[in-house]
């Protein structure tokens, strides 16, 4: 533990630490220079020591400073001093969503959507940028006291550019309780397995419950993997049942029958819950071509307790657009009307040259 009076690089006093985990500490402080309060995470001493860690750490706050979005914690600074190895977030003044949910689950299913949207809207935009997360959990999601819901912890995600889809790996990255059947076996990840963890999420908030329980990590490998999870109802027979659906639907094993990205999962939620956007705010959906053009996004800050969690926010006035993989029922299909005209106009003409190809025949045989 690093003594509070000390003043990392000459610029940021430390007041308390807020959180911890295996590889840094995390501590409110204060940003003598700008005057403001910020979350400081410091890598351990002995983590600091090793070059692999220190690139790691280092590619977190890269990844997060890329992207800039009210749902992503926002970084400011990443530095080293005296041997230690730090990164500046922006402070958020609430909880992980991880506490509140041992506090209040099961939610109710308007609050529950109003925090799942906001985790949608950032991973999504995430996913657009070119990032797989890669380790969705509600300690990476910090929410503030008035409700706004913000990602962090991006120090295991992935580059798009960078995946092969036949990339196979002995070691496996993620948390037991919220990794994909994909992540579980070493297959390479992908927007959809973030999706998955976002629906582990989404369950445990309508539920109060995890859907797979073990005490070692290799059988809740094998349960994502194999093992379907208990319907919702049957927990909690207030939910509804099409948003039942819609969550079993997103713990599909296969990733091709989840939705695609976080954004087309916020956009099947918004519909479904009718969601005052002046209050949940916008999430943009994106097209598949936005996968292979990533896009620069400042934002990202960390407040993390034991996993490094941060939460995230979503903006007003959410257009909405076609999406893949839409749940049947939930949104009305538009007719295309262009394309019956023109059919329409193609079949009368083709009415129209029989007369004429019969006109033809009976001149050539009378």
């Amino acid at each position: 533990m690093i003594d509070e009076t000390f003043l990392l690089n000459q610029r940021y006093q430390l007041l308390q630490p807020i959180g911890s985990g295996g590889m840094s500490v995390v501590y409110k402080a204060i940003d003598e220079m700008l005057e403001r309060v910020v979350t400081v995470k410091i890598l351990r001493e002995n983590y600091a020591a090793d070059s692999k860690f220190r690139e790691r750490f280092k590619q977190e706050a890269k990844a997060a400073a890329n992207l800039s979005h009210p749902n992503i914690v926002t970084v400011y600074d990443f530095g080293f001093d005296d041997g230690k190895v730090f990164i500046v977030f922006e402070f958020i003044d609430g909880t992980d969503l991880k506490t509140l949910i041992r506090k209040k689950a099961p939610f109710d299913t308007n609050e529950a959507l109003h925090l799942m949207t906001q985790a949608c809207a950032g991973v999504g935009y995430a996913h657009r940028a070119g990032l797989v997360h890669c380790d969705i959990k509600p300690h990476n999601m910090l929410v503030s006291h008035d409700s706004r819901l913000k990602v962090t912890d991006f120090g295991i995600a992935r580059a798009l550019a960078t995946i092969h889809p036949d990339e196979k790996s002995d070691v496996i990255w993620g948390s037991p309780h919220y990794f994909s059947p994909e992540q579980a076996t070493g297959n390479a990840p992908s927007p959809a397995s973030d999706v998955y963890s976002l629906g582990v999420i989404l369950y445990e908030v309508l539920t109060g419950k995890l859907p797979f329980e073990a005490s070692e990590a290799s059988e809740l490998a094998r349960m994502h993997r194999q093992d379907k999870p208990v319907p919702l109802r049957q927990i909690n027979a207030t939910i509804p049942e099409p948003l039942e659906e819609i969550t079993l639907k997103v713990l599909s094993k296969e990733p091709s029958a989840r939705y695609r990205t976080a954004d087309q999962l916020g956009r099947v939620l918004l519909s479904f819950g009718n969601l005052n956007q002046e209050v949940t705010g916008p999430i943009n959906l994106p097209n598949n071509r936005d996968f292979q053009q990533p896009q620069k996004t400042p934002e990202p800050v960390n407040f993390a307790p034991k996993d490094e969690a941060t939460p995230l926010e979503i903006v007003p006035n959410f257009p909405f657009e076609a999406i893949e993989q839409e749940q049947p029922g939930l949104i009305n299909e538009k007719i295309d009307w262009m394309t019956w005209l023109l059919a329409l106009l193609a079949f009368t003409a083709i009415l129209g040259l029989i007369p004429f190809w019969l006109y033809i025949y009976f001149s050539i045989n009378p």
